[in-house]
């Protein structure tokens, strides 16, 4: 029913930027939570940011004042514009999503799940 794409993965350094990219087909995306996490090698699935179909975003603490994720409807996409990269950003991120509005800090609540895209930050 709906299906996630991510892209805009890389290899950069320490202190460098990236923008990743989730595109969603379906026709009801506008309604959607929309939210990232990331998986580091060993480590548990961690939530990074979201935002709700109202526009409200949140983030992790490791990731306040550096990452912004922001949504356009008319192109189905949600983005996550990452700033001053440290190599603890380093993982496997995913783009997910629920049918419902509203956003949680647990990847449990979401429905809709891409198939990840890799970020790696030398130092």
């Amino acid at each position: 029913q709906v299906q996630l794409v991510e892209s805009g993965g890389g290899l950069v350094q320490a202190g460098e930027s990236l923008r990743l990219s989730c595109a969603a087909s379906g026709p009801t995306f506008s309604t959607y939570g929309m939210g990232w996490f990331r998986q580091a090698p060993g480590k548990e699935r961690d939530f990074v940011a979201a935002i709700t179909g109202g526009g409200t975003t949140l983030y992790a603490d490791s990731v306040k004042g550096r990452f912004s994720i922001s949504r356009d409807n008319d192109k189905n996409t949600v983005y996550l514009q990452m700033n001053s990269l440290k190599p603890e950003d380093t993982a496997v991120y995913y783009c997910a999503g629920r049918s419902g509005g509203s956003v949680y800090f647990t990847f449990r609540r979401y429905d809709y799940w891409g198939q990840g895209t890799q970020v790696t930050v030398s130092s």
